[in-house]
């Protein structure tokens, strides 16, 4: 997941500033992923479960990154898009409504350990972390795909 998000950035950075910041956004969203789920290169940064306050503050991270996609960024390639008048309805048909699945598992995960207290509560935390992290890879293919779609448009 890091080497295609860091591809991503390579591929369509500089295409549109908020683009840049919200494929960075991606990129430190996994970063503490992997160090969250303990995977390499951060197998090493945690013995057990992690700090709560790391969980709560990868929630808020991970809220702030899935509204971003929603609420400016799918918006604005819409735009450009339309604008460009570019055909995207089917292709939006088929991605969007796989993107909100992922928003939901993102949120609910939120729901569950966003503001959790200590520790005690996490039970079944490595195992919703880790369908997270399946949402979390499926998301970005979809959004690859909504970007590779306009860059083939030229619509970025």
């Amino acid at each position: 997941m890091l080497k295609k998000s860091e591809e991503a950035r390579q591929r369509w950075g500089g295409a549109h500033e908020s683009i840049d910041q919200w494929l960075i956004e991606r990129q430190d969203l996994l970063v503490n992923y992997f160090k969250l789920a303990a995977l390499p290169p951060y197998e090493g940064v945690r013995n057990g479960l992690p700090d709560v306050t790391d969980i709560r503050d990868f929630c808020g991270q991970l809220v702030d990154y899935v509204s971003s996609g929603h609420f400016e960024i799918y918006e604005q390639l819409m735009k450009q898009a339309r604008e460009n008048k570019q055909p995207l309805e089917a292709l939006l048909e088929q991605v969007f409504p796989l993107i909100s699945d992922t928003t939901e598992i993102a949120l609910d995960f939120n729901d569950n350990y966003g503001d959790i207290e200590s520790n005690n509560h996490l039970n079944q935390f490595d195992r919703d972390l880790s369908a997270l992290g399946e949402a979390i890879e499926l998301r970005m293919e979809f959004e690859d795909q909504l970007l590779h779609h306009l860059e083939k448009h030229e619509a970025l």
